[in-house]
């Protein structure tokens, strides 16, 4: 149960910007493009450190508790609560990884 004090652990619908950004990302058509645009758009540090998150969370969707998962990274993710994928994040990881085990 959620006290009133609490953040939810789903945040409101984002700003405009972030918005325009997301349906930019879903019309990229390959890796090549994908990789291509984060580089445009993101610092080294910045296209590392959300590389690094996606690593833990595949780690986590198998299963590994995330202190293991995270031993070997500087720093932790931003909300990591606890030990499992549906404890992390808004849904994201897991619609992804969902479809990705869904489409080898």
């Amino acid at each position: 149960m959620r006290h009133e004090n609490q953040p939810s652990r789903h945040r409101p619908p984002g700003t405009a910007a972030e918005r325009a950004l997301c349906t930019a990302i879903l019309a990229l058509r390959s890796v090549e493009e994908c990789r291509s645009f984060f580089r445009d758009l993101c610092t080294p540090a910045e296209l590392q450190a959300m590389a690094d998150r996606w690593a833990v969370a595949l780690l986590l969707e198998r299963g590994l508790p995330i202190e293991k998962s995270t031993s070997n990274r500087r720093q932790r993710h931003h909300d990591q609560p606890g030990g499992s994928l549906s404890d992390v994040g808004n849904g994201g990881y897991r619609a992804v990884t969902d479809r990705l085990n869904a489409n080898p």
